[in-house]
């Protein structure tokens, strides 16, 4: 319902932007209306000078000017002042809301309140992200911002940045990736790797050894359909191999797949972490020298200022600061 009302809106706005011609404001000075504004509340040109810090004759050409502008006389003379019209009454009424509206847009702090907004964020992130952070992020929102909808779109490392300067994602989590461009990229936590496995299929307690690592097949998420990581590359430098059995793009089969073949994977702590929680698996420091690395929150410069997006953000952090 709540998307069937945003494209109401959206659609009653181009309706309304369309009926506005640009060429008719054009040739309206709108500092004009500052004055009429003030000269209606001070009913005198003098007052209106001195609040404005402009000189009489300015004032005096800007009301020839508004009257030539509405063709109407707007203020006459009179021993109370200058007195309106009853075009300058019907102009006053019809304008004093709107640059109250248009002060207030320009000049008014945005607001954002979690208990009534309505929205809907769009999170760019891997698989094994939303399965570590969403179990305990999304109560949070529930209880926080019941108003408030998250759409999880994919997003492995190498299409984060693409998704955030199209505009497919709001904010997105992912690793090592600095501020480019018109994407900002703010650094939040290190998180290292864990190798998991069953016991009921590899008969290991742990500590992991290099000499049990290498012995049993492996299972391994690759975005760009390599079966060689940093992992292989160590075990290389070592003379050591290892034999990947299975490599996928994702995460999500990995627990029913340690639970059923004597395989291994290495993951993200986070992750592992999580599994363990809900799946019978061991885990133990990964037996080479895999380096930590950086999670970093992202979003474009355009949307820095959104104080909804800035609240969602602190919550992600969070979040991922609990680890």
């Amino acid at each position: 319902m709540f998307t069937i009302l945003l494209e109401g809106i959206t659609f009653k706005l181009i309706i309304m932007m369309k009926k506005i011609s640009e060429n008719d404001f054009r040739r309206i000075d709108l500092n004009l209306l500052t004055v009429f504004l003030v000269l209606y509340r001070e009913a005198s040109v003098t007052r209106t000078a001195e609040v404005l810090h402009l000189g009489q004759p300015a004032i005096s050409g800007a009301l020839k000017r508004l009257r030539e502008m509405f063709n109407d006389p707007l203020f006459v003379r009179s021993t109370k002042g200058m007195l309106p019209t009853p075009r300058a009454e019907a102009l006053i009424s019809d304008m004093q809301p709107l640059m109250e509206d248009l002060h207030a847009v320009i000049f008014g702090a945005q607001d954002f309140s979690p208990a009534t907004a309505k929205r809907i964020f769009r999170v760019g992130m891997s698989d094994w992200s939303e399965h570590w952070l969403m179990p305990d992020l999304l109560p949070v929102i529930t209880h926080d911002a019941p108003g408030l909808e998250l759409h999880i779109v994919a997003a492995d490392p190498f299409q984060v940045r693409r998704l955030l300067e199209e505009d497919m994602i709001d904010i997105a989590v992912s690793l090592n990736k600095p501020s480019i461009g018109e994407v900002v990229s703010e650094p939040v936590m290190t998180m290292g790797v864990s190798t998991l496995w069953s016991p009921q299929q590899i008969p290991c307690d742990g500590p992991l050894l290099i000499n049990d690592f290498i012995a049993y097949e492996h299972i391994m998420v690759s975005y760009r359909e390599s079966n060689h990581s940093e992992i292989d590359r160590q075990l290389i430098n070592q003379g050591l191999q290892r034999h990947v059995r299975y490599v996928t793009a994702n995460f999500s089969t990995f627990p029913l797949l340690l639970t059923t073949m004597p395989v291994f994977a290495t993951v993200p702590d986070g992750l592992g972490r999580r599994w363990q929680q809900h799946f019978a698996l061991r885990s133990s420091a990964t037996p080479v020298n895999y380096p930590s690395f950086t999670l970093c929150i992202l979003r474009h410069k355009r949307r820095v200022q959104d104080p909804a997006l800035n609240w969602l953000m602190a919550q992600l952090k969070s979040t991922m600061l609990r680890f």
